[in-house]
């Protein structure tokens, strides 16, 4: 399913840290969101599933349209909006005291889903999308934050995907994995977006080449330029896209 925001900005306060975004992600493909930081990346990705406005004194306006629906109207439930939109963050954060199952279906069970065969169906399924079944289907009843850095990312992974959102968001998921962890997630992002559109933001200009579709870059809270990964990196039209690229800032 694709994402289409338009003249989305946002404020923290009186600071206004989002400048009339606009732009679309495709149904299926991966929109890479790079930047240096503090250039309103995560900020953008929190609007997307309206978590920015749980920031107290956080503001925006503008529209985010999943298909003829505007997810951005306060009219609509933040918590709903959360089922089609997913999102796993920068830091592994498998719910504590919980086991690897139950980590996997605490979206399952906030949706008032109770059935036990459903919820062990729907584990199974997710854990497999997100290339952790064969690792902790012996160990299913043993606590989510025993697992390594790069499976608990994956188990997040699962817990997200484990209601079937059509959308995942991505902030920096691999940033704090070590190499072989992070080529695990990137091979898992390319096998997911058969079937999800994915966002992700991310400071590594090589991730973004290797795994996305489009790249948009972002400077000030501004959208400065947005294209198809290999014309971005190879041919950026934008003076501030070319000198970020080559590592002149940032």
């Amino acid at each position: 399913m694709s994402i289409r925001v338009e003249n989305l900005n946002a404020w923290f306060g009186d600071h206004q840290v989002l400048q009339n975004i606009s732009l679309q992600a495709v149904d299926k493909e991966v929109l890479a969101l790079i930047g240096p930081s503090g250039c309103g990346k995560s900020t953008f990705l929190r609007c997307l599933n309206r978590l920015h406005e749980e920031t107290p004194g956080a503001t925006s306006e503008g529209s985010i349209m999943i298909g003829e629906e505007n997810i951005n109207d306060r009219r609509i439930d933040s918590v709903a909006v959360r089922r089609k939109v997913g999102m796993v963050f920068q830091k592994p954060v498998p719910f504590p005291g919980l086991t690897i199952f139950e980590n996997t279906v605490a979206g399952l069970r906030l949706s008032g889903v109770r059935d036990k065969t459903t919820l062990k169906t729907e584990a199974e399924l997710a854990l497999q999308k997100a290339a952790l079944w064969d690792e902790v289907k012996d160990k299913l009843d043993a606590p989510g934050t025993s697992l390594s850095g790069g499976q608990q990312q994956r188990l997040c992974i699962a817990r997200a995907l484990a209601i079937h959102p059509p959308i995942l968001l991505l902030d920096e998921p691999t940033s704090a994995l070590d190499p072989i962890s992070t080529a695990g997630i990137e091979d898992l992002i390319k096998q997911l977006k058969k079937t999800v559109t994915i966002i992700i933001v991310t400071h590594n200009m090589q991730q973004a080449q290797r795994v996305a579709d489009t790249t948009a870059f972002f400077y000030l809270g501004k959208l400065i330029e947005i294209g198809k990964t290999e014309q971005i990196f190879k041919s950026p039209q934008k003076t501030e896209t070319q000198k970020y690229i080559a590592g002149r800032f940032g």
